[in-house]
């Protein structure tokens, strides 16, 4: 089965309710190629797909060369130097699949907005929704003319990439919170208080924010990506309940636009141990689980999906001894059955080894599927 096949399989599957399990064993030869689309779509693989949020850059000492002469944003709008750094850790690290390098505030700039990422702070926004009047000032988001080097850099990477690509993008709530607090912060009060007390502005933002979300996606995807990945890096700081009413309805406009697209999607949270079961409803292909819930656990919770995880990116610093021992644990969860992708349970720090990340890309190839 192509690559092509396995990702028109998404919407083939999908519209057709046909049994996923049922399809042939992956010829070897294409083991490497379609390894990652499979397991998102619950087809039987050879072995586990690994690849590592954050693996472009962070810990890589040929990220770090380039980042002594550019900056992040300056990387996102030089094509040929955004595929390089999005390849490295294929090359380095032997790792199933790339993902796209960029931040996500990248597409804010689209809508207008003005912000600059500081080291060692992150996003932060020079002017930060405060009323109704802010929201409406966003502009419509228009990707060739907002992120077209970025698009072209998708090309480049598809052209040479032996592995698929993943495009990714910030979830609606996530974005709000950059937007309304202007930058990171532990709890984002003025967004949880904006949602609250302006409910008519927050459904006209998330409104501009899910339909901007869904056009960078489908314009990753029309410039080559073969899956996407939406980032809600900060909804597990809200009750279930809040979720439900201010997240949960557009976060299903937000997948129904994505099921569109025809590509394998992967749904991931920080601190969602409590929200699984409404991500789950909310759409994806793959629910993401960070290292605060056991996989089986965290399976059962999001029911006939795939998943991806979750070893915690801290034990990476440690001995090898425990990070093999936590790396066959996660696997002797999942049991061997289709549909797990294994991933941290949030990015890969800059303190990590890129010969640990290797090591353990290995060790993960080289345990059978079914366990130890």
């Amino acid at each position: 089965m192509s690559t092509t096949a396995v990702v028109g399989a998404a919407a083939g599957a999908a519209g057709v309710g046909a049994s996923v399990l049922a399809a042939p064993p992956v010829p070897v030869a294409e083991a490497r190629t379609d390894r990652y689309l499979r397991a998102t779509l619950r087809l039987p693989v050879d072995v586990t797909p690994v690849w590592f949020m954050r693996q472009a850059g962070r810990s890589l000492p040929e990220f770090r060369a380039i980042r002594e002469r550019a900056s992040l944003v300056e990387i996102t709008r030089d094509p040929a130097l955004c595929a390089e750094v999005t390849l490295q850790p294929v090359r380095r690290l032997g790792v199933d699949a790339a993902i796209l390098f960029a931040d996500i505030t990248t597409p804010l700039a689209g809508l207008g907005v003005s912000f600059e990422i500081t080291p060692g702070v992150g996003p932060v926004i020079e002017r930060p929704i405060a009323s109704t009047g802010d929201v409406e000032r966003l502009r419509p988001f228009v990707p060739g003319e907002a992120v077209g080097p970025l698009l072209e850099a998708v090309r480049l990477i598809r052209a040479e990439s032996p592995v698929p690509l993943i495009g990714f993008a910030g979830a609606p709530f996530t974005l709000a919170c950059y937007l309304i607090d202007g930058g990171p912060s532990r709890d984002f009060p003025r967004t949880r208080a904006f949602m609250h007390a302006e409910p008519g502005a927050w459904d006209v933002l998330m409104t501009r924010l899910v339909e901007a979300t869904v056009a960078y996606l489908a314009a990753q995807v029309e410039a080559g990506a073969q899956a996407v990945q939406v980032f809600d890096s900060w909804v597990g700081g809200l009750s279930p309940l809040d979720y439900r009413r201010s997240v949960l309805p557009w976060m299903r406009r937000l997948w129904t636009g994505i099921g569109a697209l025809g590509v394998p999607s992967t749904h991931f949270g920080i601190g969602t141990a409590g929200l699984l079961r409404l991500q789950a409803e909310a759409g994806g292909d793959v629910i993401g689980l960070d290292w605060r819930i056991a996989l089986d656990d965290g399976w059962e919770r999001v029911g006939d999906r795939a998943v991806q995880g979750n070893l915690d990116p801290m034990v990476l610093l440690g001995p090898w001894a425990d990070l093999e021992d936590a790396a066959r644990w996660i696997l002797d969860l999942a049991a061997g059955r289709p549909g797990h992708v294994f991933n941290l349970g949030h990015g890969v720090i800059p303190e990590t080894d890129p010969d640990v990340l290797r090591r353990l890309v290995d060790l993960v190839h080289s345990i059978p599927l079914g366990g130890r």
